[in-house]
């Protein structure tokens, strides 16, 4: 087992003697590199096992030594022995991720096992350096939503790693690879109209839930994920008890929303109205869908959330009071002294106030949703 003193120029220069050689590092303890016939590997050795690092020129040298350091602090901390990041990542699902919300949890395990678990999933945990994630946080730089998402989800699994894996997080130091900018987008009439349009001719289960999007201004997943059992069909009332606040929410539908609930199929396997494979769980189909929306649907940078936002700016032309169109977004309210105004501590006890109001600001939104999707559909519908 030749050693040397690692330099970047020594590096370039070794060969194998033979099929193969491994030569270590005099300056860094357990710490080599494998020279063969058309690649250089660094490696460690650890509890009598050689540990593939990465492949030189791809993985500095300077990166590599501190890849072997932080091996061998786990070894010498008593942490823990070294574990891969696609275990440590079952761990975490198992005993993290299994306690949080069914939506938190989906979009946890959709980000890590998208972009991080490819990439990382057979290295070393405690061999990850800040570098692995800002390789892969910059290659999604053209989408900075979903880079931010990627390098936040990162932070959360690293995080509970520590101290049960690894002494320190690879995202300590970190800055987020790009600053979350709020979409503004509002959906013109003419936009609607064809959104709406397009909804009618896909039908159920998507085109449905489009529809009731635009007249409700909820959630995806609050939609999505809608029982019957929530359902007042007598007083046209839908009631959330678990949202994304935390809180119950109750708000009022109109003549438009009762006609598309009317003729969803109700099934005897499921009380969910878009239920998904197993009819246990919502419809989870929107991405393809809108994909496949597309062609009928021409519309320029449009996201399904859009539609929220852009209900409660038509609400907002149509005179509606700021915090009836709050009620009905179920944002958290603050102490406002403005008269009228419910203050975070009534809110505790009158989960129902304002249900009349509000329910006056929803049929004359349908009624505007009526004038701009056409009078033909206007017969249709009622």
């Amino acid at each position: 087992m030749p050693k040397i003193v690692f330099t970047d120029l020594a590096i370039k220069t070794l060969k194998a003697i033979g099929e193969r050689t491994d030569y270590w590092d005099e300056r860094t303890p357990a710490f080599g590199i494998r020279v063969g016939k058309d690649r250089k590997t660094f490696i460690a050795k650890l509890n009598n096992r050689r540990i593939k690092i990465g492949n030189y020129p791809d993985l500095s040298l300077s990166e590599a030594r501190r890849k072997a350091l932080a091996l061998k602090s786990d070894k010498t901390s008593g942490i823990a022995k070294p574990i891969k990041f696609s275990e440590a990542l079952e761990k975490f699902y198992e005993i993290h991720v299994s306690r949080l919300k069914p939506r938190t949890q989906f979009r946890l395990k959709y980000g890590l096992n998208k972009h991080l678990k490819p990439k990382l999933g057979k290295k070393i945990l405690s061999a990850i350096v800040p570098g692995d994630i800002t390789e892969i946080t910059d290659g999604l730089i053209k989408t900075p939503s979903e880079a931010l998402h990627t390098f936040s989800y990162a932070r959360i699994f690293f995080r509970w790693c520590v101290p049960r894996y690894i002494p320190h997080s690879p995202t300590e130091g970190l800055k987020p690879p790009s600053r979350y900018i709020p979409r503004k987008r509002v959906l013109t009439d003419n936009e609607i109209r064809t959104v709406w349009q397009s909804a009618e001719r896909i039908g159920y289960p998507f085109g449905d839930i489009l529809r009731l999007l635009l007249l409700t201004g909820q959630r995806w997943g609050e939609i999505a994920s809608l029982r019957w059992p929530l359902i007042n069909q007598k007083n046209r009332t839908i009631t959330l008890p678990d949202t994304k606040n935390g809180t119950e929410h109750t708000f009022p539908f109109g003549p438009l929303s009762a006609t598309i609930l009317t003729n969803i199929r109700r099934l005897n396997s499921t009380d969910l109205l878009f239920p998904g494979r197993d009819d246990q769980s919502p419809w989870n189909g929107s991405g393809k869908a809108k994909w496949l929306l597309k062609d009928t649907c021409k519309i320029d940078d449009w996201m399904i959330l859009d539609l929220r936002r852009t209900f409660a700016t038509k609400l907002a032309e149509l005179g509606a009071p700021p915090h009836i169109i709050e009620r009905l977004l179920n944002h958290k309210l603050g102490s406002l002294q403005t008269a009228g105004v419910i203050t975070a501590v009534a809110a505790v006890y009158n989960r129902h106030l304002y249900i009349d109001e509000m329910r006056e600001v929803v049929i004359g939104w349908e009624k505007r949703l009526r004038e701009i999707i056409g009078r033909s559909r206007l017969k249709r519908a009622a």
